[in-house]
């Protein structure tokens, strides 16, 4: 199962996360998303669990606990969706000028 881990504070490594869900049972990943510029931690990311029962542990364990001074949101992940952008606009359509120029 694959669980959201939200809030969290920008210096927690993979490490850090790993032995927080360590104690629910196997953990297959632990990944925290990074910004791709700067490679800095955006403040959440995604742990996978093998087995749905240790996850639900997990969540109901660590959903509302304190990591580093940060209260955390952990739940099940949503599948991801097709519009990564979520929301409306972007992309490049026809039409008008206003595209950065180098």
């Amino acid at each position: 199962m694959n669980i959201y881990v939200g809030n969290l504070p920008y210096e927690v490594s993979e490490d850090d996360l790993r032995q927080a869900f360590e104690a629910f049972g196997q953990i297959s990943s632990v990944n925290i998303i990074k910004d791709r510029y700067t490679g800095e931690s955006k403040g959440f990311g995604f742990v996978e669990m093998p087995s749905r029962d240790e996850a639900l542990a997990a969540i109901s364990g660590l959903n509302g606990k304190e990591l580093k001074g940060r209260t955390l949101n952990v739940n099940e992940a949503r599948p991801r969706s097709d519009n990564r952008r979520g929301g409306g606009g972007g992309g490049r359509r026809g039409g008008g000028g206003g595209g950065r120029r180098f």
